[in-house]
């Protein structure tokens, strides 16, 4: 079955549209002529993001992806708007305090990293699935994005870390179950994009040998272009995993 689609704009919805990775990766998806559903916590913040591209061809909708009822209204919103979901970059995230030992990390930090990280993600997923099921043509993508920290943890990260190892069984799964109607699914996992959540990292990083150290980052634009590699490949074809990271970062090795 042929599933390349050159014939009708591809629609993407991009959750945590209104800063960092999702920022740039929807700016990238609007350069490229896709139809996006920018979705976010502050509406004003989507509309920045939409600014940078103001020939592009989006929708800005207020969404907490930790509520089940706000991520139906957000992919009903899109299929209202644009008639299908082609992809979901499943973005939305946080880190949640840092530099907190495990034993004083309070409970309900904890499950706001857990209901932002996992089950935003989960319920982001689980709705475009149903759509990319029931849609003509059928299939679609979903790209989670993961983190090295899906591999290696940082010292006093263990919400954090937890979500994104969960993130990638979620999107082992998901991919297996997403065969049998043309549905692809992969994860990026990502070292240090420059954005405002790892702006701290350049200063100074906790090391796992206790010693501070800054850490180099790499320009967030070329996380996006990946994103939209895997984005634009055709549904025969899956980037199951890819880590893009700094060159130098102290990920490899011992650092």
């Amino acid at each position: 079955m042929n599933t390349k689609r050159t014939d009708r704009p591809r629609v993407a919805v991009v959750t945590g549209a209104g800063s960092g990775i999702g920022r740039a990766v929807a700016e990238e998806l609007l350069r490229a002529g896709w139809s996006v559903a920018l979705a976010g916590r502050r509406t004003e913040k989507l509309e920045e993001t939409a600014a940078l591209v103001p020939e592009g061809d989006f929708l800005a909708v207020r969404a907490d992806v930790s509520r089940p009822e706000d991520v139906a209204a957000l992919f009903t919103a899109t299929v209202d708007r644009f008639g299908r979901v082609d992809l979901l970059f499943n973005n939305a995230g946080t880190f949640g305090p840092g530099g907190v030992p495990v034993e004083d990390l309070p409970y309900e930090a904890w499950r706001h990293v857990v209901d932002t990280n996992l089950n935003g993600a989960f319920l982001c997923a689980q709705t475009a699935y149903r759509h990319m099921k029931e849609q003509t043509p059928q299939g679609g993508r979903i790209i989670n994005n993961g983190s090295i920290s899906a591999h290696t943890p940082r010292p006093h990260s263990v919400a954090y870390t937890a979500t994104k190892h969960a993130l990638t069984g979620l999107t082992k799964s998901l991919s297996l179950d997403g065969r049998p109607y043309n549905i692809a699914v992969g994860q990026i996992d990502i070292g240090n994009a420059a954005t405002d959540m790892t702006a701290r990292m350049q200063t100074g990083a906790l090391q796992a040998n206790g010693e501070m150290a800054p850490e180099p980052a790499m320009d967030v634009a070329d996380v996006a272009r990946t994103v939209r590699h895997m984005a634009e490949l055709p549904l025969e074809a899956n980037v199951q995993f890819a880590t893009v990271l700094a060159t130098t970062m102290p990920y490899v090795g011992r650092g």
